[in-house]
């Protein structure tokens, strides 16, 4: 059982994840989330049938009291409340080298191979018969002591007035074996009667192969969560501190705390998040980023847990440890992701509902048709125990669940994060990418290219000014500041500035040698009422070679006027590949806007360089931090321009995906961004994706969007997109094949062209076809 507070309104609500055995079908999972509904202080819950686990939301309650309520709820309702961790514990029981739980259908088959014996020799034009009593004793311990737990569910079920795939096998296997009783009895001594216990012994065991092979198909889609588990390490070498330890002590990675130093040798994984103090090393972060080649690492750097050091030694400051490390919060939002429920599936939910009594109704009309048409009862009776036997809901409800966890788990593999299913099921309709500019499409650490100063201000200490300024900000622009005051050995006092305060999406202002400076956008000093004057021209020009240009501008007092000092022109580059993941989501009949809060000079010269048509509206400039949200919404809605302040153009959006949102009444829009500013725009978007960086990327970024792209590579946004396609395509099939199988296999049955073997084999082969379906997204690859 695990339990975690959510971030709600409610500060009572928290959430509880629990492991159910015993659930076979769709109508196992409506019949647990029924009970678990009914619970007092539950809001929601959610049944995973691939997971065979349980998330409850839960208010106005302790822990450990609404716990003990749930787990009685699911064993009243006729299934075992178990942790979450036990179902990994149980795959590696084994007796004499064979799994345990394969022992019941090796059983079976020992028990059954015997009475299958008449039909393969009727093959061959042989008629073997074994006698009546050793049928009888042969399939008496399949049907009753194999087939137990298909009575014990069965019962459950009609106590609670609702049916299952256990119902099903329990009453048509039964008739089978009392028919055959009944026939066997009443035959006069020595007469050789046609009996039919090879078809319910044979059934059941099927049916047991089926559940096991479905069951080691399921453990395969949850080898992503296994794989990451595997990644924490058990030990750390926890350096001395000179005052408790005096020598290197090796501890439990949980007993790391934030601020110890660590060493880890070459060849080992790093214990826990933290920034590199000694040494030179690589680090491979495939399995958490997705990124094959391995990375340089230097003293300054950030280093996730779980990544793997390369062939140094080196000493780390932890930084993060247990849930609110990098690898913790992957490990939940694959888990959340696969925990979840897509919307497709109310249908399923809607269908389950109501399948198991239509089903019997069908046997009952089966039976009574055959009896009405003058078939003998024995005939009768053995097609409605083939209509009873193929008709299973298991492919039903494994059809959606499989697919996700199979296609989040390979994403999760090469470094996409996927939040939920409904994020899953909406991306693959995105029809219009909007990125943020810079460290999205950027490298996101622009130069200071120049400074131009007014006549009679020196640039050196026009360059000592901005600095202090900028000295406690962790913009980019302020870092490109202090690289370049640094370079040229232009540093302030650390207390050179004083009352400096961030305008947010504007620049800095503060007080330097006794005067008011401002440093920020154009936009900034336009309203501040600064004039260009001498550096109007240079504005222009620098705007026009595609620079960032910011103005510093001096005040004496707060009654005298702004005056200009000095431009300072900034340049960043545009990421590896940018140009080409562009052009590859181009390609697939996307709509592009890149959204800058740059003037519309720069953001126009990088849009060229990246391919985009910086004169057809894909480019969004002079977009204030807080008013990306709106220039989602109205990217939603269709208008191209909507920069504020600038006219709209509301030019009609071209290609096949556009024309589908146009008759939806919008469009469905996807926002790429890196920062804190973009999570409003994320989360306004119908799927924003968070662009993660070496250095940890933005937290409160990644918890607004749906998808997390665990390296800033914008190739990224086109696998992403291509993986949510190829699982909702899986989700299609499956629960295609999984109606047309019962649509196709009832009215077979009904009609007499499958006996009850052949329909046990067809159910059985449903459930693991639907599975063995869903695990071909194991091996899709993003695309270059």
């Amino acid at each position: 059982m695990n339990t975690a507070t959510l971030e709600t309104s409610d500060p009572s609500a928290f959430q509880i994840d629990l492991g159910i055995g015993g659930m076979t079908c769709a109508s196992c999972v409506s019949r647990v989330e029924k009970a678990l509904k009914k619970q007092p202080g539950v809001s929601e819950a959610t049944v995973n049938l691939a997971t065979e686990s349980a998330r409850i939301r839960v208010s106005g309650s302790d822990a450990i009291h609404a716990t003990a309520l749930l787990k009685r709820a699911i064993r009243d309702a006729g299934y075992e409340p178990r942790a979450m961790d036990a179902m990994d514990h149980e795959e590696r029981e084994r007796w004499h080298g064979i799994p345990v739980d394969l022992l019941p259908v090796l059983v079976g088959a020992l028990l059954s191979a015997p009475l299958a014996l008449p039909m393969v020799g009727d093959l061959f034009g042989k008629h073997w018969m074994l006698p009546a009593w050793l049928q009888f004793a042969l399939a008496t311990p399949v049907q009753f002591w194999l087939g137990a737990r298909f009575y014990r569910a069965g019962w459950h079920a009609l106590k609670a007035l609702t049916g299952n795939m256990e119902l099903l096998v329990a009453i048509g296997t039964t008739a089978g074996w009392a028919l055959s009783t009944w026939l066997w009895l009443k035959a006069e001594p020595g007469e050789m009667v046609h009996l039919y216990y090879e078809g319910s012994a044979v059934v059941i065991t099927l049916v047991l192969l089926g559940k096991w092979l479905e069951a080691r198909a399921k453990r395969q889609t949850t080898s992503a969560i296994r794989a990451l588990h595997a990644l924490r390490p058990e030990r750390a070498h926890l350096l001395p501190d000179g005052i408790k330890r005096i020598e290197i002590t090796d501890v439990a990675v949980d007993e790391l705390l934030p601020g110890d130093i660590i060493r880890v040798l070459p060849g080992e994984r790093f214990a826990a998040d933290g920034e590199l103090l000694l040494g030179q090393t690589q680090a491979d972060e495939s399995m958490l980023t997705g990124e094959a080649m391995p990375v340089p690492k230097q003293p300054g750097d950030f280093v996730t847990g779980g990544s793997l050091n390369g062939e140094g030694s080196v000493e780390v400051s932890v930084r993060a440890v247990g849930a609110q490390s990098v690898l913790a919060h992957i490990i939940a939002l694959v888990q959340d992701a696969q925990a979840g429920k897509a919307p497709v599936q109310r249908l399923v939910d809607q269908v389950a509902a109501v399948f198991v009594p239509v089903v019997l109704v069908i046997a009952l009309v089966t039976l009574g048709g055959w009896l009405y048409a003058g078939a003998p009862v024995e005939e009768a009776l053995l097609h409605a125990v083939s209509v009873l036997v193929i008709a299973c809901p298991c492919a039903l409800g494994l059809a959606t669940p499989a697919a996700i966890m199979a296609g989040t788990g390979v994403a999760a593999k090469h470094g996409i994060l996927i939040k939920d299913a409904q994020a899953l099921e909406i991306a693959h309709r995105v029809d219009t990418v909007a990125f943020d500019k810079t460290g999205t499409l950027t490298l996101g650490r622009p130069r200071l290219l120049s400074i131009e100063a007014v006549p009679g201000v020196d640039e050196e200490a026009v360059l000592r000014a901005a600095a202090a300024l900028q000295a406690q900000s962790a913009h980019p622009l302020a870092r490109a500041v202090m690289d370049a005051a640094g370079a040229r050995d232009c540093l302030p006092a650390p207390d050179a500035a004083q009352d400096v305060q961030a305008v947010t999406g504007r620049g800095s202002l503060g007080r330097v040698g006794g005067v008011t400076l401002a440093l920020g956008s154009l936009r900034w000093m336009d309203e501040l009422g600064v004039p260009m004057g001498p550096l109007a021209l240079a504005v222009h020009q620098r705007q026009g070679a595609g620079a960032t240009v910011s103005l510093l501008a001096s005040q004496t007092d707060e009654t005298s006027p702004w005056t200009p000092l000095a431009l300072l022109a900034f340049g960043d580059e545009p990421k590896p590949g940018a140009r080409e993941a562009l052009a590859q989501l181009r390609a697939k009949g996307m709509r592009l806007f890149m959204v800058s809060g740059d003037n519309q000079g720069a953001a126009d010269a990088m849009a060229r360089t990246l391919g985009l048509n910086a004169d057809g509206g894909e480019v969004i400039a002079e977009v204030l931090p807080g008013d990306k949200a709106a220039v989602v919404q109205r990217l939603r809605e269709g208008r191209t321009d909507p920069a504020p302040g600038r006219p709209k153009t509301d030019q009609p959006l071209e290609g096949a995906a556009t024309r589908e949102a146009v008759q939806r009444g919008g469009h469905v829009v996807a926002m790429v961004g890196d920062g804190v500013n973009d999570a409003p725009a994320l989360a306004a978007a119908d799927v924003g994706m968070a662009m993660g960086s070496r250095e940890g990327g933005s937290d409160v970024a990644m918890h607004a969007a749906g998808i997390t792209l665990m390296r800033g590579d914008p190739m990224m946004v086109a696998a992403a997109l291509d993986i949510s396609r190829r699982t909702v395509s899986k989700i299609r099939q499956n629960l295609f094949w999984a109606f047309a199988y019962n649509a196709a296999g009832i009215p077979l049955a009904a009609l007499g062209y499958l006996s009850p073997v052949l329909a046990g084999a067809a159910m059985a082969l449903s459930s693991v076809s639907v599975v063995s379906n869903a695990l071909l997204l194991k091996r899709w690859k993003p695309g270059r």
